[in-house]
């Protein structure tokens, strides 16, 4: 679904493990890393796209894990002109994402990158919270961080608690 400004809707999946670690997954046959994501269909809700998306991007279930967060609104990225498939109608010169923060209830063995015909992702680890910043691909840079900042607190939060002392303690 391509907006009248020509984003795509899209959902964004931050999946976290018990110990706060996210899953990073490599593109297939690329050396690039990114979160799984994927379109939001015409009669999907965001959240229908994010359980489909989950299973066929990492083979896991609605039961495999539980919603933490979500993003309050859409957080948008520009593709590099590039990347911009001008012939198509319509254009889409980039994607609106809903970002979800989720957290694993099953063991590591439940993440199967290979249940697709066509596979997204060909490996994956767990990385540090802030990790995916020195990786993502530029255009997509920002968009991450905003997510990363705005979902941190839903995992952390006693640091929201520590920030909340600190401006306390400011504001006297």
């Amino acid at each position: 679904m391509i907006d009248s400004q020509g984003f795509r809707a899209n959902v964004g999946i931050i999946l976290c493990n018990r110990e706060g670690h996210l899953l990073w997954a490599r593109r297939f046959g690329q050396n690039s890393w990114q979160f799984p994501q994927g379109g939001i269909k015409r009669d999907e809700t965001a959240e229908q796209a994010l359980f489909r998306e989950l299973h066929e991007e990492v083979g896991l279930l609605p039961e495999h894990v539980e919603i933490v967060a979500a993003t309050r609104g859409w957080l948008r990225y520009r593709l590099p002109k590039r990347y911009i498939r001008f012939q198509n109608r319509p254009v889409c010169i980039g994607q609106k994402q809903r970002w979800f923060l989720l957290r694993l209830l099953a063991d590591d063995d439940a993440v199967q990158l290979d249940l697709s015909d066509k596979p997204e992702f060909d490996q994956w680890r767990w990385v540090q919270y802030w990790h995916p910043l020195k990786e993502i691909v530029f255009f997509k840079r920002r968009v991450y961080e905003k997510a990363l900042r705005e979902l941190e607190y839903s995992l952390f939060p006693e640091k929201n608690n520590q920030t909340s002392q600190k401006e306390r303690r400011l504001s006297r």
